[in-house]
This record gives structure tokens, C-alpha cells and sequence, in this order.
């Protein structure tokens, strides 16, 4: 199991997300992303891959995993593995561009 941490911008993501009740079923997926990435980062309904246009604070690579598909504007996580091990820091969760 992964420890899940959280910058500051993807709190307020998160926060901003359960809050609007249009958003609920989003909000959901994404709970289940981060249950997901806590248990196993490759789970394959997450279709993890690295983003290559961002690094981490310390030039870690970084991760973009699904919380939706098929989906207009569907939600991704971005994270990356540390600062420690068996730690993920979730730096982002945004819906794709």
C-alpha cells in the first residue's frame, strides 16, 4: 500500500469537486482513482502513464492516471512516487484539456 499525499492545489481540487453537487458522480471517480493508486499504481483501469511535458519538485517523473474515459473534459490525476517510499504525492487532478 501507498501513503496518498496531497499538494495544496490538488486539495483544493478535491475540495472543489465534492462540493458541487454537478460534480458528484466526477468526484466519485476520482475517489476511486486515488483508492486505486493507494493499492496498486498500474492497476490497469487507471492506464497509467508518464506525462512527460511536467517534472516533479526534484525533477521526479510524472504520472497521469484515468479517472474517467469517454468522457468530455474526463478527469486525470497527476502524480508522481515520494517524496518517500511507498508514498504518491497527487499534484493535480484536472479534467483533460
Amino acid at each position: 500500500m501507498f501513503e496518498i499525499l496531497l499538494t495544496d492545489e490538488a486539495k483544493a481540487q478535491l475540495k472543489r469537486l465534492r462540493g458541487d453537487k454537478g460534480l458528484q458522480k466526477r468526484y466519485k471517480a476520482v475517489r476511486k482513482t486515488i483508492r486505486f493508486l493507494a493499492s496498486d499504481p498500474r492497476h490497469q483501469s487507471l492506464n497509467t502513464h508518464e506525462f512527460t511535458s511536467l517534472k516533479g519538485p526534484k525533477g521526479e517523473k510524472i504520472f497521469e492516471a484515468y479517472a474517467e474515459q469517454s468522457t468530455p473534459a474526463a478527469y486525470r490525476v497527476f502524480w508522481y512516487y515520494g517524496p518517500y517510499q511507498k508514498q504518491i504525492t497527487i499534484i493535480a487532478i484536472t479534467p483533460h484539456p
